[in-house]
């Protein structure tokens, strides 16, 4: 059975996830998930290897189709707008739901070429314009006071904790309304790390956040709800719970989360 919660009136949902079932070619890789990610909020998506996390969050700007064939049943609403309605703009989608992945992909460019990409490529500012966007982002990305007197230089000199803040950057850099983040601390450093989940906490309010996480502590750092993800024999890529952090830490309603937020499994 999926637990989920009617919260405060208050909160907005920025995207509504109904029934969703999504397959890579046949294989499926989630089931039947209902659940809504609030607007300023910072959702985290946790669970055991294999159980459809990273599966679920690419498939909320439909980034997944770019892995291959793929099947989708069910919704998902971006403000009201099934996003995989065939009428939907693919690239404008994508530049309002950004995404940042697992590992650092600056492109092999300037510091500055790389957060300048997406707006270069949706407008034509001038480069008055386009130099307060790319500071804005950096700044926003809290890396602006480590790369201001090094934009010309490549990307791929930067640390990894630096090259993941740029990709953060760059989708900033475009104004999108949703952040999603697909482990994006997992291949750095604590302080790295660290400055990761800062970030996130800066960020909070101003855009609306998915985190896919392995990390326990780090999901009870960062976030407001936390959805729980596992799997059985019998059903692959399940939503088993769905609450405010604190209460899935605390109190689940699902020994199966239990088990797995106090490590018994996983």
């Amino acid at each position: 059975m999926n637990y989920t919660k009617s919260v405060a009136t208050n909160l907005i949902p920025a995207l509504r996830v109904k029934s969703l079932n999504f397959f890579y070619g046949t294989r499926k890789a989630i089931d039947k998930v209902t659940m809504d990610i609030y607007q300023g909020q910072v959702t985290a998506i946790i669970g055991p290897s294999g159980c459809g996390k990273s599966t679920f969050i690419k498939a909320l700007n439909r980034i997944s189709e770019l892995e291959g064939k793929v099947k989708v049943e069910g919704q998902v609403e971006f403000f009201g707008q099934d996003i995989y309605d065939r009428r939907v703009n693919l690239n404008r989608l994508r530049r309002e739901i950004g995404m940042v992945f697992q590992k650092p992909n600056p492109f092999p460019m300037s510091i500055y070429d790389n957060v300048a990409y997406g707006v270069r490529a949706q407008s034509r500012p001038s480069r008055m314009q386009l130099d307060d966007i790319v500071e804005s982002a950096l700044k926003g990305a809290a890396l602006w006071d480590e790369v201001k007197d090094n934009l010309k230089k490549s990307a791929l000199g930067l640390s990894g904790g630096q090259q993941q803040r740029l990709c953060i950057a760059r989708a900033l850099a475009v104004k999108p309304k949703i952040l999603l983040m697909d482990e994006p601390a997992s291949a750095l450093d604590p302080i790295s790390t660290m400055k990761i989940e800062e970030l996130i906490h800066s960020l909070r309010g101003e855009l609306t956040i998915a985190i896919v996480t392995h990390n326990m502590q780090q999901a009870a750092r960062v976030s407001d709800y936390t959805a729980f993800f596992s799997t059985d024999e019998s059903r692959i890529g399940q939503m088993v719970e769905f609450d405010e952090t604190e209460k899935i830490f605390s109190e689940a309603n699902d020994p199966r989360t239990q088990d797995y937020v106090e490590g018994r499994f996983g």
